[in-house]
């Protein structure tokens, strides 16, 4: 999957939480947001909006709004490793949780299982 298709998919999936998101989806998605931010960052920088404290106006309101969606394909991510959504909460637990949540999504797709089919068994070879 390609930059464009990951960030579509996960745009048109916006708060999907069911299905399955494959290793290149999750982590496209993940640069997408990384480059919004720093991009917002810059703007709030330029138009004076940011805050002393960190972000800004326009970081925050970017922020707000990929915030479902990161969560949806990190929750689709863990179902394609067959695990349920829940795992997400992990993360709250401070660098254990992030570890073992970063050691999930760069597992491999599972066969097919109960969240769906295989997504690699769906893609049409290139």
């Amino acid at each position: 999957m390609s930059f464009a298709d990951a960030v579509r998919t996960c745009l048109a999936k916006y708060v999907v939480f069911s299905g399955r998101a494959r290793r290149s989806e999750y982590w496209w998605f993940v640069l997408f947001n990384i480059l919004v931010s720093i991009a917002a960052g810059i703007v709030d920088v330029i138009l004076g909006t940011d805050y002393d404290w960190g972000s800004g106006l326009i970081g925050t309101l970017v922020s707000l709004a990929l915030f479902l969606p990161s969560l949806a394909v990190a929750i689709r991510r863990l179902h394609d490793t067959s695990r349920t959504g829940w795992w997400v909460l992990i993360g709250l637990v401070p660098v254990i949780g992030w570890i073992v949540l970063l050691i999930f999504y760069v597992q491999d797709s599972h066969p097919d299982n109960q969240y769906g089919p295989s997504p690699k068994a769906l893609q049409a070879p290139a």
